[in-house]
């Protein structure tokens, strides 16, 4: 017996890859956005700056890769200097943390170049082709003459912006009026040209069509930052007691809202319009906020005009929303343990790399022994050590330097020329120098530890040592 054959059911098919919504963020005025342009000046007037001043006759802030030195103010690096290199990454990664835990991502809503440089290119793209609902408006349209010339008038904008942000990255390693005469000769070097061509397309796609994506998807801070946050810690917050339900108002609730018994949010969506990444700050905090407080600035305004007390969306703590505490109870908050340990760990370590940098010494000496004979007796009985000393100038002046041996009984240092040995400003001097000891030293075979020292002639006179091994035939 078979079966009646049954009806074929619809397939339904489940899309894998959905299309990223384009994002129009509104302009937005305020004291969080004043904030906000305040730090994309301060940052960018040192990005830009920052190459073009002069420092003793040369660039204030130049990474000569070529050369292998660093020049930081009146600093001067090698790369035997990594290790403050190393050190500045943690500090500013406990830095990070730290203010993570006092108001959550304020790096990310005000210093960080992916927001900085966004908002530029947005401020070009609402002066040429206006504000949210226009370039909504724009887009929309066929394309015309019209469109066409705002839509050029943008990308050259953006273009014009992306090429001086990538000159200027490559003038921190080549100096900047070398480079710029080059680019204006157009005899630019291939490795220069590509560096400046591929900081420019990264700040030209990064800024410009990625956006938000950069935030919601590609950076790895919003996934780590939940970790970092507490029920203690400021973050952008909805009081849904005060707005829910949410919906418009009468003229009459506008006009008494405090006793009409509304709630007030008037559900006018302003807060995700000015969202850069376009999320509803109502539904609680999100991953890709970014802290920016666009919506804190655009909530106020609308809580102004209907009448409402500012401070339906604010800065506050998820206990405090709970407990619907004061500021002030807030604030009374912020000081708790996590808080503390970052801020104790960070305090120390600023200030043993501040003293570091400060006890650093201005010469460095680099003892190398020689391989092939490793001691060896001449003369009448003397024994011998050949070394080779690589002596690192980390200051802008020349050294004049006296070199002796120390460590053990009759140790001489002979080098070949005068007694006093000259190091040029910034720069690698090597020096092949014997040790001796006398026949009668009486030592047993071995290794025995020695220093090297190099005293500084002159006025304000220093002694640099430098430890070394001195070997003893059997």
């Amino acid at each position: 017996m078979t079966q009646p054959d049954s009806p074929a059911l619809p397939r339904r098919v489940i899309p894998l890859y959905a299309a990223e919504t384009k994002v129009y963020p509104r302009s937005v005025t305020g004291r969080f956005a004043n904030w906000r342009w305040l730090m994309v000046a301060l940052t960018q007037l040192f990005f830009y700056g920052m190459p073009w001043l002069q420092w003793n006759g040369r660039q204030a802030l130049l990474f000569d890769l070529e050369a292998g030195r660093f020049y930081v103010l009146g600093l001067l690096l090698y790369p035997q200097d990594f290790i403050y290199l190393a050190a500045l990454l943690v500090l500013s990664a406990l830095a990070l943390f730290f203010f993570t835990a006092v108001a959550g991502r304020l790096w990310c809503g005000y210093s960080c170049p992916q927001t900085v440089y966004t908002e530029m290119f947005l401020w070009i793209e609402r002066h040429t082709e206006g504000d949210r609902q226009a370039r909504m408006r724009l887009d929309r349209e066929p394309w015309s003459w019209p469109k066409m010339g705002r839509k050029c008038a943008k990308h050259g904008g953006w273009l014009a912006l992306s090429l001086l942000t990538g000159f200027s990255f490559v003038a921190y390693f080549i100096p900047v009026r070398e480079l710029a005469g080059q680019v204006m000769s157009l005899s630019l070097q291939a490795w220069p040209l590509f560096w400046v061509l591929f900081y420019a397309g990264a700040t030209y796609g990064n800024a410009g069509f990625l956006r938000e994506q950069m935030c919601k998807y590609i950076c790895p801070y919003a996934r780590f930052q939940s970790a970092l946050i507490d029920a203690d810690s400021l973050i952008i917050s909805y009081d849904a007691r005060r707005g829910e339900p949410r919906g418009a108002r009468s003229r009459k609730q506008e006009l008494a809202p405090q006793t009409s018994g509304a709630a007030d949010c008037v559900d006018c969506t302003l807060c995700v319009q000015v969202c850069p990444t376009g999320i509803d700050i109502r539904n609680g905090l999100q991953n890709e906020c970014i802290g920016c407080a666009a919506c804190i600035d655009v909530c106020d305004q609308v809580m102004d005009k209907v009448g409402a007390p500012r401070g339906l969306i604010r800065y506050a703590t998820e206990n405090g929303i709970t407990g619907q505490w004061s500021r002030k109870q807030m604030l009374a908050r912020v000081l708790r343990p996590r808080v503390l340990l970052y801020g104790a760990a960070l305090m120390a370590l600023s200030l043993a790399f501040v003293f570091s940098v400060y006890q650093r010494d201005a010469l460095l000496i680099n003892v190398i022994k020689d391989r092939q004979v490793m001691a060896r007796q001449v003369g009448e009985g003397e024994i011998e050590n050949i070394y080779r000393l690589q002596l690192i100038n980390r200051t802008e002046r020349p050294l004049q330097l006296r070199l002796r041996a120390d460590g053990l009984p009759g140790l001489q240092l002979l080098t070949q020329g005068a007694e006093s040995i000259s190091v040029a400003p910034s720069s690698i001097g090597t020096l092949p120098v014997q040790l001796r000891l006398p026949p009668n030293a009486g030592l047993a075979s071995g290794a025995h530890p020695v220093q090297i020292e190099a005293q500084e002639l002159g006025g304000g006179a220093k002694t640099f040592t430098a430890k070394a091994v001195f070997f003893v035939p059997r």
